[in-house]
């Protein structure tokens, strides 16, 4: 139990190391124990992606089958471009958020099935201790499996470890595509926004102030690439050289492009290889990633624009 709360993260507090050795023998436990944990979860999480977008891939192959656009026998007549869009296609991040949602309401509900009996909690009380247990928040005011003894206490253990594990990695998921969800949303918004103040804005600081470069004229001048790890700054040399002040969008872009060519060279390393940028990447500001972003990046249909 000690080992479960504390590589899933829950951290609850309630059993901890009391002597010196044992807190220098938890630092390394737990740097060892955490870190194969979180891969572990990655790789779930990947796994779980791949099964679920298999699964939605055939219902979606099955209703065009239905439908009379794909041939039943596979050959390929005159549906060859609903085939080769199908061999693309890509599940819906809502439709995955809402299959990971009733996953985790279900373990939920069975784990509190078992803690209500066995603890004396009620079952609010236990569908709450699973949410912060789950999400590795840990308030530690109820923690599972601490009186001295139970009916089938090996049994139980067992079955609080299972249920602990397979809950974090669900809600860990789950956390994940909502992110996803969150960044399109922001993405929408910021495109709305920018649709709507963009103009007025360019026209009140080319108006208020005489040496701030329009969006325009930057894009036309600069030439930025990230395959090419190159920036062109001859106009923002330009300016320093005369004594002009830098625009606050010629800082904010060559941050950018910065943090891009970082985070490219951080996953090339890790993958060993160069890593190909597709077209979605390249327009969206926050595809791509490291880690879990990455993995529902790559699984998933990008929302923002199509969906």
């Amino acid at each position: 139990f000690f080992s479960t709360v504390l590589f899933c993260l829950p951290g609850f507090g309630m059993t901890t190391p009391a002597t010196v050795g044992g807190k220098i023998f938890l630092i390394f436990y737990g740097l060892i124990g955490c870190a194969g944990t979180i891969l572990f979860f990655n790789l779930f999480l990947e796994r779980l992606i791949t099964v679920i977008a298999y699964v939605m891939k055939s219902c979606h192959e099955r209703q065009l089958r239905r439908k009379g656009v794909l041939p039943h026998n596979g050959r390929r007549g005159s549906g060859t471009s609903e085939v080769d869009s199908l061999a693309g296609w890509k599940p819906s991040v809502y439709y995955v958020m809402l299959i990971l949602c009733v996953a985790s309401l279900i373990i939920s509900c069975c784990a509190s099935a078992m803690y209500t009996p066995i603890e004396g909690w009620s079952y609010f009380d236990s569908l709450y201790f699973c949410f912060v247990a789950f999400s590795t928040i840990g308030f530690g005011d109820l923690v599972s499996s601490q009186n001295i003894k139970y009916e089938s206490q090996g049994l139980y253990r067992f079955g609080n470890f299972v249920f602990i594990l397979m809950g974090v990695c669900c809600i860990y998921s789950l956390f994940n595509v909502i992110s996803i969800v969150i960044k399109q949303s922001i993405n929408w918004i910021l495109k709305k926004l920018d649709c709507r103040c963009c103009h007025r804005c360019q026209r009140k600081l080319f108006r208020s102030r005489r040496n701030v470069v329009m969006p325009g004229n930057v894009r036309g001048r600069r030439n930025i690439s990230i395959e090419t790890d190159v920036i062109n700054e001859s106009d923002t040399d330009g300016r320093r050289l005369s004594g002009e002040m830098i625009s606050m969008k010629d800082f904010l872009a060559s941050n950018k492009v910065s943090l891009a060519i970082m985070q490219k060279q951080l996953s090339e390393t890790a993958n060993g290889y160069p890593r190909q940028m597709s077209s979605n990447s390249k327009q969206n500001g926050f595809s791509g990633g490291v880690g879990a972003l990455a993995i529902m990046n790559n699984r998933l249909a990008e929302t923002s624009v199509d969906r």
